[in-house]
């Protein structure tokens, strides 16, 4: 999965992305560069059954983040700093919602609905340049031959057009699956799913769950394919940098249950339909992550196409299950492995031992 990381200058945008990927970014190479890393998604299943089984290796599921240039009002500069956000499958914009005098806003002052909107308008303007375009090439073809398959692009862009010219980013328009098909190829910007991060002064870390009433944002809230995460960047940017003792005596002190980056990848989880199902034994304890809906056989396939394609049978138990039994014969013993076939749906949280042919 990768995600991309938007917002203005000065809002705490790649302070936000060396937390996630621990990479080290220096503030002022940063300006104008674009940087790639991962980050682990926090699993404390994992560990678990790390625990139970000592396994030679321990592999966690990961998130690739996409940081970009901040926006400014230059439409070229943000069209090149966008470019490389066309193949993500989330946008995380990072939104001001501290006061800092010493950190001037780059809008002069510190309104987020307005921040979120204006950034908006940019992705879908970006859109739109592709949908004329397009259009225009569709117009010739219909001018030579009706065909019903370009007759159908074309009402679909146009449908696209008229929500874009009123303000409304594609992310919100229903689709066909046949019609999100023909929409791969644009990789538009405001079709993907968007988390809106607030960024909140210190003052504010014991409220972070009346965040957005407060601030008056319940308009982002309430978007369709939308969530919104409130953190306290200079806080999570301390977390980070501690060790798991030390940090959990400070999230302790703020009265926080988990860090907001925790928070913040299990949004993007849920807003993207991604659940996490574990294979586990003495070579490897593993997290995959796939969409909600996916079948065995298809899951079976994101370990290996040989597995998929050899697929006899799933034997599946509840993660929680296995830790209680502490072992997979006694799980089975106590009736709690079942034997599943392809068609089964993968539930989060499930542990799978896929059997197959060769």
């Amino acid at each position: 999965m990768q995600t991309g990381i938007v917002g203005l200058p000065q809002v705490g945008k790649t302070t936000l992305f060396r937390i996630l990927t621990r990479t080290k970014v220096d503030e002022k190479s940063a300006r104008g560069a674009t940087h790639v890393g991962v980050a682990r998604v926090p699993e404390p299943r994992i560990d678990q059954l790390a625990e139970l089984y000592h396994p030679k290796k321990v592999t966690y599921a990961t998130v690739e983040y996409v940081d970009v240039a901040g926006l400014v009002s230059d439409r070229a500069r943000n069209s090149a700093a966008l470019a490389p956000l066309r193949e993500v499958d989330a946008l995380t914009h990072v939104l001001r919602v501290f006061d800092d005098p010493a950190v001037p806003h780059a809008a002069g002052s510190v309104d987020a609905l307005r921040d979120a909107e204006s950034l908006d308008l940019e992705l879908m303007l970006s859109d739109l340049e592709q949908i004329e375009r397009r259009l225009e090439r569709l117009a010739k073809d219909l001018k030579k031959k009706k065909e019903p398959a370009i007759e159908h692009e074309q009402t679909m862009l146009l449908r696209c057009k008229e929500a874009i010219e009123a303000e409304r980013p594609l992310r919100e328009l229903e689709f066909t699956s046949e019609e999100r098909k023909m929409l791969t190829g644009f990789m538009f910007l405001s079709l993907r799913p968007m988390l809106y991060v607030l960024n909140l002064g210190d003052n504010e870390v014991g409220e972070l769950d009346t965040a957005v009433a407060r601030h008056g944002l319940e308009k982002l809230s309430g978007r369709p394919q939308s969530a919104v995460v409130p953190v306290c960047g200079r806080i999570e940017a301390e977390l980070s940098e501690l060790d798991e003792a030390a940090g959990t005596e400070l999230l302790a002190a703020y009265g926080l249950k988990q860090p907001g980056l925790h928070r913040l990848i299990q949004a993007t989880y849920e807003l993207l339909g991604l659940i996490s199902f574990f294979t586990a034994g003495e070579p490897e304890v593993r997290a995959w992550t796939i969409r909600r809906g996916t079948t065995a056989v298809k899951a079976a396939g994101v370990i290996h196409t040989d597995i998929e394609r050899n697929f006899i049978r799933a034997e599946v138990v509840r993660c929680e299950d296995l830790l209680a039994a502490g072992s997979w014969p006694a799980a089975r013993e106590k009736g709690q492995v079942r034997l599943e076939g392809k068609e089964y749906v993968v539930q989060e949280g499930d542990v799978i031992l896929f059997r197959h042919a060769g």
